[in-house]
């Protein structure tokens, strides 16, 4: 009996796709007609998964909230998890104005030699932002946390409307009882489905990581990056710092070894590096956390919240990038305005959740609001592309590490199955 070859893993592949779409990039940089032929191929992708996301957030947080049974313990992991994501973003904050003083990235700069990108969309989703119907931002998105139409919210992709009306809806599972587990069933097999669309729609990744690496460095050039080194430099040392101490000692505090959960998500890490988009694993962190001992209904509760209020690495960025733009335009700010620039990044980046372009859109706001020309951000929209990916890694890392914080701290994390699924693994 013939043995059957073993193709290429999918991992190795989604490697090999990204050298790939970079020495396309570099061989086609400035063939800007060619671009419109490649980005289909990655936006393709993006839109297969960006069709599976909601039916899974609300599937599985509906089924795991009607296990949990009551509303105490779902209010619960609530006020638990938006306490960690508080405490964690501002810590990111912090570090990155630590970072930004130290190695001062815009200090030495001459704005007047970069080239500018266009930052129109982002000013203009700014200005809707700011015009806030109760006075006040942060009223305004727990207002917008309640659908007025939850079909036109899962159409929208809007995942804070999602999140509300599904741990409703698994509540009203849990309070009807025996009545409701028809439904329950048709839920648990819709997300059996979607999981199978997912498995098929992943082999179609290294095809849109190629796109988006090729396009990516067609776009802007290996030369772009040279003038803004310094900052890129100090925004990834920022980011690999925040992973493995700050990230890292929560995880050890947890009982939990940083280097087996970046091994585990090794393959969702550049994954969502090549997309920029985190989306693109949010069902596979569900499924491996899960494996990794959190419970399924911690989950399906604190990824897909996460992914609206836990993005270590957007607020990491922003906090080096709005120091940056200070820097080069060679103002100097005392520590209390540097404690208000802190204060003012953890309001408007909790107030714009939903904004489309969120990092760049926080920033211009914060820019205008501390009067930091805000103009700057043009000088170094054209290198976003490049943090965008290593931020999306942070937030991924953040937003896996989030559901074992919040077992533990349950006293519901299985280290035993978690041991069992890394050996198995790594094997």
């Amino acid at each position: 009996m013939k043995k059957r070859r073993k193709g290429i893993s999918l991992p190795t592949q989604i490697l090999l796709a990204l050298v790939l779409g970079v020495v396309v990039g570099i061989l086609l940089y400035g063939q800007d007609d060619l671009k419109n032929y490649i980005q289909p191929f990655g936006d393709v992708f993006l839109h297969l998964i960006k069709m599976i996301v909601v039916p899974i957030v609300f599937c599985s947080l509906a089924i795991s909230i009607a296990g949990a049974g009551d509303m105490k313990t779902v209010g619960r992991y609530g006020w638990k998890t938006l306490l960690y994501f508080e405490v964690i973003t501002t810590v990111a904050i912090g570090l990155g104005i630590i970072f930004a003083n130290v190695f001062k990235p815009g200090s030495g700069i001459d704005p007047t030699k970069l080239p500018k990108g266009d930052v129109s969309k982002y000013t203009t989703n700014a200005e809707a932002a700011s015009s806030s119907t109760y006075g006040n931002h942060m009223i305004d998105t727990i207002v917008g946390i309640i659908p007025t139409n939850i079909i036109d919210s899962m159409a929208q992709g809007q995942l804070l409307p999602v999140i509300f009306f599904s741990v409703f809806f698994g509540l009203g599972i849990a309070a009807v009882g025996k009545r409701a587990e028809p439904v329950k069933l048709v839920l648990e097999g819709v997300l059996d489905v979607i999981f199978w669309m997912t498995n098929q729609i992943m082999k179609y990744a290294p095809i849109g990581v190629f796109a988006f690496m090729a396009v990516t460095v067609m776009t802007f050039g290996v030369s772009a990056l040279i003038p803004l080194l310094k900052l890129t430099l100090v925004v990834v040392g920022a980011m690999i710092f925040f992973i493995l101490v700050v990230l890292g000692g929560v995880a050890a505090i947890c009982k939990i070894n940083i280097f087996h959960l970046l091994r585990i998500l090794k393959d969702e890490l550049l994954l969502a590096f090549s997309t920029s988009s985190s989306e693109t694993v949010l069902p596979s962190i569900m499924n491996k956390m899960e494996k990794f001992g959190a419970p399924k209904e911690i989950v399906s509760f604190v990824v897909p919240t996460g992914y609206t209020f836990n993005l270590d690495g957007s607020a990491l960025y922003q906090s080096i990038a709005a120091l940056f733009i200070a820097q080069m335009y060679g103002v100097q700010l005392s520590l209390t305005e540097q404690l208000i620039l802190l204060l003012t990044l953890m309001l408007t980046s909790k107030g714009m959740a939903a904004v489309p372009g969120t990092s760049i859109v926080v920033l211009i706001t914060t820019l205008t609001a501390m009067g930091l020309h805000p103009e700057g951000l043009a000088l170094i929209i054209g290198i976003d592309r490049i943090l965008d990916m290593s931020r999306t890694v942070v937030n991924v890392v953040g937003n896996a590490l989030s559901t074992l914080v919040i077992a533990k701290w349950e006293n519901r994390l299985d280290y035993e199955k978690g041991r069992k699924y890394y050996e198995t693994y790594v094997k």
